[in-house]
């Protein structure tokens, strides 16, 4: 009877110990199956959007097919149209094979006139973009200076530099002044930069009559040798290539404003510098067309 129950006994223990294994390792497993779920639901996702994508990418391809051979179409039915309309026009009596040929040509010569025009007008915006740098730039180096004193703008295509004749000149003298060098010092970086650039100082003056000396015999005089003392001071001091550089005299004869003031005549009496446009570059345009 007591053998009985200790094989009762064991038997228990050894169910009890069984269950609690097996507890354990299902509760793994659940835990590997939850993992492998959201597994699979992400595959099927990832599926899912990349069928999507596909889709859409054949549907794109096949609406710019379409499109291309619509294109293709529309391009054969000009070419066709083309031809028969000058086969037309070679086989009416009032129009020759040879004018219908120089209908032709015109129509060729209409397309390369167009061309030759777009390439004028972009040269032309090239420069108006260079002289609106360039301009900017000079603003930049003069800084916050008086605009009475020195103005600067671009008319017709053309930069011009005035500066008051304060800034570089005694009174009826062409000696340039020790002040002088704070404007044209930054005139000349800016130009210097640009090696390419030619340009002309003109002087002027008021409408005073300049009465003369042994140096000086009117406001021509006066005005010419102006603008051969800064140009001197533009090669000699600032390096700036002599080749690039005219001297030119206006007199009075060309007033920015009316001499009945003394604020016009001071306005009147500059010094301008006068960027030139460079001609040359629209010569070598027109020969290349010819």
């Amino acid at each position: 009877m007591k053998n009985n129950y200790v094989i009762v006994f064991g038997t228990v223990c050894t169910l009890l110990f069984s269950s609690c294994v097996s507890k354990k390792v299902l509760k793994t497993e659940q835990q590997k199956y939850s993992l492998l779920q959201t597994e699979y639901a992400k595959l099927q996702e990832d599926l899912k959007n990349c069928n999507t994508l596909t889709t859409q990418n054949s549907q794109s391809k096949a609406l710019l097919e379409a499109e291309i051979a619509g294109l293709k179409k529309q391009m054969d039915f000009l070419k066709e149209n083309n031809t028969t309309a000058l086969k037309q026009l070679e086989s009416l009596s009032v129009i020759s094979g040879s004018q219908a040929e120089s209908i032709k040509k015109s129509l060729d010569n209409i397309g390369a006139k167009d061309a030759y025009i777009q390439d004028l007008q972009s040269a032309i915006s090239r420069k108006d973009s260079l002289n609106l740098a360039l301009v900017t730039n000079l603003k930049g180096a003069i800084g916050n200076m008086d605009d009475k004193d020195i103005n600067i703008k671009v008319d017709k295509g053309v930069v011009y530099i005035d500066i008051s004749d304060k800034l570089l000149f005694k009174s009826g003298s062409f000696d340039v002044s020790e002040k002088a060098g704070t404007v044209l010092s930054k005139v000349a970086t800016v130009l210097k930069n640009q090696p390419d650039i030619e340009f002309m100082v003109e002087g002027h003056t008021d409408n005073v009559v300049y009465k003369g000396n042994a140096m000086l015999a009117d406001n021509w005089d006066l005005s010419v040798k102006r603008a051969t003392a800064v140009v001197r001071i533009l090669q000699n001091q600032y390096g700036l290539n002599p080749a690039n550089m005219i001297a030119a005299g206006r007199s009075e004869y060309k007033p920015v404003t009316e001499n009945g003031t003394a604020e016009g005549k001071a306005a009147n009496r500059r010094t301008r510098i006068v960027i030139l446009p460079q001609l040359d570059q629209f010569f070598k345009l027109l020969e290349t067309k010819k």
